[in-house]
């Protein structure tokens, strides 16, 4: 597995559209690479993400099996003369993972469930909006993926029932774009957690970092990142 980050010029045009669009991102993601690996359940797939960190700091995170080439992007949104990406070997790290270490960490995901009006109707996947609820999401996934986000002391706790943990939402966006092939726009909503876990699972966290979590995947969803507290 690699992990790659790539600084984004967004005062080129090339990078404000490729920002603007997840399906053409995307597309420049995948042709990183000269061979895309095997599809299928349980196998590690490409997994991307933005990071908005300030208006002149926007990078673009990779991790996959394998090395991709990011020329295409550097002409098209970076900094041709002078700018280039990281790669590292991104298995290391993860061989690494212990029960009980501690860790930041950050995901942007799709958080969604499952809802009907009534019990004549077929469930629709809907997107979570209230903050409440997109906390809930996460909270929800973090046994079966491997972690468990670490509680605020109760002297620090300041909004009862949405700051008990040391859990931030953020960035959330709502984007529309067309699809080949279809009339309606597909519209997504997006959000970044930033906060602190606890592995309790290093095998399952693994599988998280190199699968991802929740839907949307293709368009930047579900890539978590760790870094030291």
């Amino acid at each position: 597995m690699y992990l790659t980050r790539f600084r984004l010029n967004t005062a080129r045009l090339g990078a404000r559209r490729l920002l603007s669009s997840p399906q053409m991102l995307h597309a420049g993601v995948l042709s990183s690479f000269a061979d895309l690996p095997p599809a299928g359940e349980g196998t590690p797939r490409v997994l991307w993400r933005i990071d908005r960190n300030s208006k002149a700091e926007t990078y673009l995170y990779i991790v996959g099996p394998d090395k991709p080439d990011l020329t295409h992007l550097v002409e098209q949104a970076g900094w041709p003369e002078t700018g280039r990406w990281q790669t590292y070997d991104y298995t290391p790290f993860l061989s690494r993972l212990a029960a009980g270490d501690r860790w930041a960490f950050r995901l942007t995901a799709n958080p969604v469930h499952s809802a009907r009006r009534t019990d004549d109707e077929p469930t629709k996947i809907t997107a979570h909006v209230g903050l409440r609820h997109q906390l809930g999401w996460l909270l929800k996934r973090q046994d079966s993926a491997g972690f468990k986000v670490l509680e605020k002391p109760a002297e620090r706790q300041l909004i009862p029932g949405q700051d008990r943990y040391e859990l931030i939402v953020h960035d959330r966006r709502q984007l529309a774009f067309k699809k080949s092939g279809q009339r309606q726009p597909v519209t997504l909503v997006t959000v970044t957690y930033d906060g602190h876990l606890e592995i309790t699972d290093p095998d399952a966290l693994r599988r998280t970092l190199s699968l991802g979590l929740g839907k949307a995947k293709a368009y930047g969803c579900g890539l978590m990142t760790l870094a030291e507290v």
